[in-house]
């Protein structure tokens, strides 16, 4: 594996540290809560070097430790900690402390390793993970809530797939579908499994918009959703069966199901755990990644980290240089992806 090199590491502060927050102490909602034992979300942005070593280091580098400070006025919570107050029940409760207790940002420079390693690779190559710090959502009690790597951006928010307000079956359904039944089979065949067991397809959506929050309101809002079908069932009909399911699982997410799933949790809490699911649906094409110019062009890729990446997650992003074209990044086990490759039916729409 390449070598990594950190010329600096420091932590950003608050650019207007006179600033008076009037919200220093924020309780966490379910929202919030159910996530605490999960990894962040580790996105990284690709640019090509806009200039020199010696010019990138002096100006750029600077530039950006001075545009997050200049950022974090805006949103405190990212410079503060998770804090715990220990309740006379024996229960523990968490909030975030807006202490301006800083962002870590860290330059590092990979000398060996070149934008063709990464861009021209099949297979997201191990390096990659490296970019990411390996931080979990609770260990923000003593670590930044916030890290940027080199010229990776960091975020916490959560993210919705789900394409709202059509009945008909979309581009992004459709994929998806496709997808499903392709590992389904993969598995089924390299487990030589003839019973026939339930799958679940799940996908991440955006409760902001079917709830209407505030404009103000800074924590998570997503959750996962779910349908299922027999394998056999699933593989025994055509493309068409599982966009169906697909597409009346995006339709039954309203308001009502978003307020359901949180009365739900408050009465059954259940902080969920890192671990292999069936088949999830994660991130949107329609975030604009690609539109983050900072002056040295647009983005060239998007990766992820390892943080939150388990056998049978999806995540797609809109596809770079392509309009209305989609990504998928995949983490499957060895042997499925091996089987997808091998499979006739799930090669003839794949791209290389």
């Amino acid at each position: 594996m390449a070598t990594i090199e950190v010329v600096s590491s420091c932590v950003v502060g608050m650019a207007n540290k006179g600033v008076e927050l009037s919200n220093s102490k924020m309780n966490l909602t379910p929202w919030d809560l159910k996530f605490l034992l999960l990894d962040p979300i580790q996105k990284g942005i690709f640019f090509h070097k806009p200039c020199e070593s010696q010019e990138f280091e002096n100006t750029i580098i600077h530039q950006l430790k001075t545009s997050l400070s200049r950022t974090l006025d805006l949103f405190p919570p990212l410079a503060g900690r998770l804090g715990t107050v220990k309740n006379t029940n024996n229960m523990t409760s968490y909030f975030i402390d807006c202490n301006n207790s800083g962002v870590e940002f860290t330059y590092a420079i990979a000398r060996a390793v070149t934008m063709s390693n990464i861009l021209e690779s099949t297979y997201i190559p191990n390096m990659v993970s490296c970019f990411f710090n390996g931080s979990s959502n609770y260990e923000g009690i003593s670590k930044p809530l916030l890290v940027v790597d080199g010229f990776f951006i960091g975020r916490t928010a959560n993210h919705s797939i789900v394409d709202a307000g059509t009945h008909k079956i979309s581009t992004l359904q459709a994929l998806s579908a496709h997808l499903w039944q392709s590992v389904v089979r993969s598995r089924r065949q390299n487990t030589c499994n003839l019973n026939d067991q339930e799958v679940q397809f799940i996908i991440l959506v955006d409760a902001r918009a079917r709830i209407v929050l505030p404009g103000g309101y800074f924590g998570n809002a997503a959750y996962g959703a779910r349908t299922a079908s027999s394998e056999h069932e699933l593989l025994s009909h055509g493309l068409g069966y599982a966009a169906l399911k697909v597409n009346e699982l995006v339709d039954r997410q309203t308001r009502e199901a978003a307020i359901k799933v949180v009365e739900d949790w408050v009465s059954n809490a259940i902080i969920l755990e890192r671990g292999s699911t069936n088949f999830v649906m994660a991130s949107s094409p329609r975030h604009n990644v690609y539109g983050n110019d900072f002056g040295w062009g647009k983005p060239i890729a998007v990766r992820s980290g390892k943080g939150q990446n388990f056998d049978g997650r999806m995540t797609v992003l809109p596809a770079a240089g392509l309009d209305g074209g989609i990504d998928v990044e995949v983490c499957l086990a060895q042997e499925t992806m091996h089987g997808m490759e091998d499979d006739a039916l799930f090669m003839e729409v794949v791209a290389s």
